[in-house]
Order: C-alpha cells, then sequence, then structure tokens
C-alpha cells in the first residue's frame, strides 16, 4: 500500500497546533501566593523536556511493547479527559478549584532543576492544567515515594518561609496560618489525593537545554509535607496555568515548548522555555481562560483541502460552561465531542475503506483501526487541518492523527469524547514538530511548525 494516497500529496502542509494531565487537580487552595518582591529574573531560560516513557524517566518500562504503551496512553488520556471536565464544570467562585489529578496520567513531560542552596535535584511533572509549582519537602508527615531526594529547607541557606501577613498570602474561609504564624496551602484533587504544607519562597536552578543552568531566586513554591494518595514518582509539579501563582507568570507570562516525534519517546529536543526569551512566532489565535483552563476557538476541521460539514457550535463553550476546546499538555491524543468526531471518521474511512483492512481494538473502543504501517501505507494521506479564529490553522500529519498500536496495526489518534462529554481537547501528540507559544499578557497562542532541534541553544 506504499504511496495510497500519493494522488492527494498535493495538499499544502498546515500549520500544527494543540497542546499539554498530571495535575488534573482541583484542589483547595487555602493560600493564593505571587512572588514576593521585583527582583529581577532571567528574561529567558530553555531546558529539556524528558518523555514519560524515555529511559531517562522513572515510569521507564523496558518490558511494555509498543501496544502495552498505546493503550496505557489512552487510558491516561481518558482519565485526563475526565479531570478536565470536571474541572471546567465548576464555577468561577468555587473555592476547591485549583487543578487537576495527582496520579501519573498528567505525567507526560517532565524537566529537571535543583531547588534551594546548596541545590537539591528534582524532577518535576510539567502541567499547563495545573497553577502552583510544588515538591515534596521534609518533615513529612506522609511521603510518597519519589526518585529525586526529598527537599529539605531547614538545609537550604535561601528557603524562606512566607509570613501570614504577607500580601500574598490572601485571606480564606479556612485555617491559613501554621502555629508560627506562617501561610499554609492545600490541594485537594479530583482523584481524593491530597497535598499540603507551607507556602515558601527559594532560588530554582534548571538545566538549560545546552547542558548550562539558569538560576530564578524567590520563587513562590508550595513545600508539600501532608501527602496522601499521590502516586508519582517526580518530586511534584510545575504548574504552567494562568494563575499569578504559576512558573509562568513569575517569569514574565510567557512560555513555549516544543514536542518532536513521540514515536520516538528518547527524542533529545523537547525543550520548554520561559520568558520574554520565548519563541514567540507563527501564526496566532486568540487564548480565553475559563476556570483555569486553556481554551481556543476552533472554527472548523478540514481533510484534503475541504471543510468538514461540522456545526461550528460544537466546538464553542455553552453559557452554562460546558464544552468548549481546550489546549492540554498532559493529554496525548486528541478528543472530539460526538458531532464532530463521527464527521471526521466517516471522512477518513471514505479514504481508507476497500485500500486497508479495517480492525476492531479491544483496548480502543469506538476507535477507528487498521492494519498497516502509518509511514508506509499512509504516504501521501491529507492532513486533517485544525482551523482556528483569526487564521491559525494547525495540520495533523500521519504521525499526528493515527497512532501506532503495534502488531501491524494503527488507529486513529484523534478520540470520541465519552457519552455525555461535549468537550474538546487538543492533546499534545496532535502538537507534535510544532512550537507552541504562549503569551499570557496578550491572550494569543502561537503555532510553528518546525524541527525542534534548530530552537536548541
Amino acid at each position: 500500500m506504499a504511496g495510497l494516497f500519493a494522488k492527494s500529496a498535493s495538499l499544502s502542509l498546515i500549520n500544527l497546533v494543540i497542546f499539554l494531565y498530571l495535575s488534573c487537580l482541583t484542589a483547595n487552595l487555602t493560600a493564593s501566593t505571587t512572588t514576593t518582591s521585583a527582583v529581577k529574573t532571567p528574561s529567558r531560560f530553555a531546558t529539556k523536556l524528558i518523555h514519560r516513557d524515555s529511559a531517562l524517566s522513572p515510569y521507564y518500562n523496558p518490558n511494555a511493547t509498543i501496544k502495552d504503551r498505546a493503550i496505557s496512553t489512552l487510558k491516561r488520556s481518558r482519565a485526563r479527559l475526565a479531570c478536565l471536565g470536571a474541572k471546567a464544570g465548576f464555577s468561577s467562585d468555587d473555592d476547591t478549584r485549583a487543578g487537576l489529578v495527582a496520579e501519573d496520567s498528567g505525567a507526560q513531560f517532565m524537566a529537571n532543576f535543583s531547588i534551594g542552596e546548596p541545590p537539591v535535584p528534582q524532577l518535576l511533572t510539567i502541567d499547563t492544567g495545573s497553577n502552583l509549582l510544588w515538591v515534596q519537602c521534609l518533615p513529612c508527615t506522609k511521603c510518597f515515594e519519589q526518585t529525586s531526594p526529598i527537599f529539605d529547607p531547614s538545609k537550604s541557606s535561601t528557603y524562606n518561609p512566607l509570613p501570614c501577613s504577607s500580601p500574598y498570602c490572601t485571606i480564606s474561609p479556612s485555617d491559613k496560618c501554621d502555629p508560627s504564624n506562617n501561610c499554609k496551602f492545600s490541594h485537594t484533587y479530583f482523584d481524593s489525593t491530597k497535598v499540603a504544607g507551607l507556602i515558601g519562597t527559594e532560588i530554582f536552578t534548571f538545566e538549560t537545554s545546552d547542558e548550562g543552568i539558569s538560576t530564578v531566586p524567590n520563587v513562590v513554591f508550595g513545600c508539600a509535607q501532608d501527602n496522601d494518595g499521590y502516586n508519582g514518582q517526580p518530586s511534584g509539579i510545575i504548574g504552567l496555568g494562568p494563575s499569578n501563582i504559576s512558573l509562568a507568570n513569575h517569569m514574565g507570562s510567557k512560555f513555549s515548548y516544543c514536542i518532536g516525534s513521540i514515536r520516538d519517546p528518547n527524542y533529545p529536543h523537547n525543550q520548554l522555555v520561559l520568558g520574554d526569551g520565548a519563541k514567540i512566532e507563527g501564526t496566532s489565535t486568540p487564548l480565553e481562560v475559563y476556570n483555569e483552563l486553556y481554551y481556543l476557538t476552533l472554527e472548523s476541521i478540514s481533510l484534503a483541502e475541504r471543510r468538514l460539514e461540522i456545526n461550528p457550535e460544537i466546538f464553542k463553550r455553552t453559557e452554562s460552561g460546558s464544552g468548549g476546546t481546550v489546549i492540554d499538555s498532559g493529554t496525548t491524543v486528541s478528543f472530539l465531542a460526538t458531532g464532530a468526531y463521527y464527521v471526521l471518521r466517516d471522512e477518513v474511512r471514505k479514504l481508507l475503506d476497500g485500500r486497508l483492512e479495517k480492525v476492531e481494538e479491544p483496548g480502543v473502543p469506538s476507535a477507528l483501526c487498521y492494519k498497516g504501517n502509518i509511514r508506509e501505507d499512509l504516504t501521501g494521506f491529507p492532513d486533517v487541518v485544525l482551523n482556528f479564529a483569526g487564521g491559525a490553522e494547525v495540520g495533523l500529519d500521519v504521525e499526528s492523527a493515527f497512532q501506532d498500536y503495534g502488531e501491524g496495526e494503527f488507529c486513529m489518534a484523534v478520540q470520541l469524547s465519552p457519552e455525555g462529554s461535549d468537550l474538546n481537547v487538543v492533546g499534545i501528540m496532535a502538537q507534535q514538530h510544532y512550537n507552541v507559544a504562549y503569551d499570557l499578557a496578550a491572550s494569543q497562542v502561537y503555532f510553528q511548525r518546525i524541527d525542534c532541534q534548530l530552537l536548541d541553544d
């Protein structure tokens, strides 16, 4: 079947979108905080991102097959979707809203950094669905297993607890102070996982993509000492959400990430850039924040240079807050609401049925799956193009639109949102080979198709 779609290869390759689960949390943030001073931070730092299936990851399983990883990816993505939907459904004044879920389902990419002086190495999950940066600290009432040393603030010369008198320790209905008058925090996740402790400030040192280091002083973070139900191996979470407590806003409200091939978990050029030096280039689309999630205005979907007959209302958030299109770094595959998914699926079937053998994949109910090889049998297959407000277009090539399940099978990597859900999610797989840049101050997201290696310092 090689070259089966060569005639349709005249399609223009268009730019691709979307994006980043771990902290599908909706947490009790009993302390609202921001940076504590006007200390100047670096205008840019870039750090390598580690894929969860990489040999450098604590989740790495050398015995896992391609099918094992694919099914695990789908299960995590569905769990993440459920959390996103629950978080999106919270009323804007609900004081329990804060994040997603604390288990490993959102841990798609992680980054190395060090905290304190002397520096203590840590491994954190990157999550655009969370806000607070937190790490596990000693002494802890309940500790979870982690691969890095647990940070002990009493041994750092640069740690400072945040006093309750600080304007950054906002008054809340619950008890926010410890006996020493230090500011406390508590996150309760959708899965009932809880992390709690003290808010403090500390110096963070990041490994850069060129094997150098970048130091950021006075970062506000949660020192988690009472942790119940957390199953992760990383030390905590770097929240890149829209709140003023997130590291993204601490660094100047701009950040970008570039993800190479998901097929290769050891791809060495995945990177995150924070600060004014983030690469803000490409085509842009308006960014909307609702219940601390990032929403985009998806207007239509095209295939073979033809816009599909999908009611655009399917992609919009309703007045009650349901539905809409979220871009998320913790969800691997993408999801479409019923009215959009079946239209796309049927158009794909018209191109493949009768040419490739359709198969049922037990681990992927309702998915469209075929026997074959993505790279060989889908040569020339047209991009699935996501058309966003403002003219931004993101093209899903065959490696972004389909997922390898091993044993000579592959399935569509755009899945059906579960019954009862009208949420659309652009997952990280759809963002492959793109530099995705967020300008929070300007409320814009930029997409630029690029070889991530070209962005290395």
